[in-house]
């Protein structure tokens, strides 16, 4: 076991620790913004006309809308990360950082547009319920014949995805606990069985709850954070420039320089945003479209939310209060008295809710990314109850305390398919362009029709 926990600390250290995986992900997502003809700037409109548009495909009872499949990924996208990554950046970074987290989410979305497009493409049909399925699993075996590397991206996934169980229901419990003082066996269980009753079941209710949950949980952040913007609307100029000025060095401030700015700021927006990972595909590949590329577009926008908009929110909230607020605080402390710097005393209860509302979504998430990898390692109903049982023990184990192997196995499998998948989507990007291409040209002939 000691041997077991020496690798795995001596991967994460090379992956995470010397930013291998920041850098892969970033010289990826450029490479795909500049092989798509910069799509993320070209296609933002198509990208919002797409997930509003009314969904014309026969739905058979099982299959997943494409809004919905946007809600699933959005889900575990839009986690602590969000709330806790965004202040480890500008801790340790500095106000520049987010410029650098924006930067990145531009060039991650194409990365995102890659992936899902290829999920979409190569899709099946599960024979039992009907259900479409898929993932980078599925297009490593029937795009690149390697079913092995897909086993291994789905042992990865499925070892992460049970420790970030473990990390979200830490994340819900200590916070209740240290602003409610709730009992942590209590806390955990009652949101264990809240859990069990979504996940089990007939019908697997995931994507429906996570369908209302996600846009309400998301409006209530940014309804909140647009009353701080309001309220100090003239404070919003001198923030903005600050940014833009400490991002480039004009006005530093930050022990090492403009390299730890850009550092803090491609990192957490690259873990953020989990584009090029290989998670959002699993959720991507379940959508019932008319055309792979609208999925891919789809997922695509999940990047500008989960960056432009939480990520931006949560970073308004601490740069628009006093500095005396919250020097010398790190980690979530800082956003909570910045919270009740601008709304009272409620800030440090309202920001339990929503990291309760993100952490609780991002489980139900991952446990939506595992049934595709689950089925691709063996095909019967028996393995997606069990993961389901060894998902909710994990979840429960990690609400009472902190195991830090476990956290360490999450970073390990997090590292491993994100460079599986990295290994997969760069050969495979040129069959994504192309149904791009193929995309754009009935689209623009359906519109000079006057279809569309």
């Amino acid at each position: 076991m000691k041997l077991v926990e020496v690798i795995v600390n001596y991967v994460n250290d090379v992956f995470w620790g010397k930013n291998i995986l920041a850098v892969l992900l970033l010289l990826a997502g450029i490479y795909f913004t500049i092989r798509t003809r910069f799509l993320p700037f070209r296609k933002f409109k198509e990208m919002i006309r797409v997930i509003t548009e009314k969904n014309t495909i026969t739905d058979d009872g099982e299959s997943i809308s494409s809004f919905q499949a946007f809600c699933v990924s959005t889900a575990s996208r839009v986690g602590a990360g969000n709330l806790a990554g965004v202040v480890a950046a500008i801790s340790i970074g500095g106000s520049g950082s987010i410029f650098w987290m924006w930067i990145v989410a531009l060039v991650g979305s194409s990365s995102a547009f890659i992936e899902s497009t290829l999920a979409q493409i190569y899709k099946e049909k599960d024979p039992e319920t009907g259900e479409y399925r898929g993932g980078p699993a599925y297009y490593m075996e029937k795009a690149l014949n390697k079913r092995w590397m897909g086993v291994l991206f789905a042992i990865s996934g499925l070892i992460c995805w049970a420790g970030v169980s473990q990390v979200m229901s830490n994340t819900m419990t200590e916070s209740l606990y240290n602003i409610f003082k709730i009992d942590k066996l209590l806390i955990i269980s009652v949101l264990t069985v809240l859990g069990a009753i979504i996940i089990f079941g007939k019908k697997d209710k995931i994507a429906k709850v996570l369908e209302k949950l996600v846009p309400i949980m998301a409006t209530l952040y940014l309804v909140v954070v647009i009353f701080i913007i309001l309220k100090n609307i003239t404070l919003i100029p001198s923030v903005i420039l600050e940014i833009v000025e400490n991002a480039f060095g004009i006005k530093q401030a930050v022990a090492g320089g403009i390299g730890v700015v850009i550092r803090e700021g491609v990192k957490r927006g690259l873990f953020s945003n989990e584009a090029g990972s290989g998670n959002a595909p699993c959720a991507a590949a379940a959508a019932d479209v008319s055309h792979p590329v609208k999925q891919g577009l789809i997922q695509s926008l999940g990047v500008f939310v989960d960056t432009l908009l939480i990520c931006s929110a949560t970073a308004f909230i601490i740069l628009l209060a006093d500095k005396s607020v919250t020097k010398g605080l790190v980690g979530m402390e800082m956003l909570q008295k910045a919270t009740e710097y601008h709304i009272g005393g409620i800030g440090q209860y309202f920001i339990a809710l929503i990291l309760l509302l993100f952490c609780f979504s991002t489980f139900l998430g991952i446990l939506y990314y595992a049934k595709p990898n689950i089925a691709f390692l063996y095909d019967k109903k028996i393995g997606q109850e069990i993961y389901k049982v060894f998902a909710l023990i994990m979840f429960f184990l990690g609400g009472l305390s902190k195991y830090n192997f476990v956290w360490a196995l999450a970073d390990f499998g997090l590292g491993l398919m994100t460079v599986i998948n990295l290994c997969a989507i760069i050969p495979l990007s040129k069959i994504a362009i192309e149904s791009l291409k193929d995309y754009e040209m009935n689209y623009e002939k359906k519109k000079k029709s006057k279809i569309i």
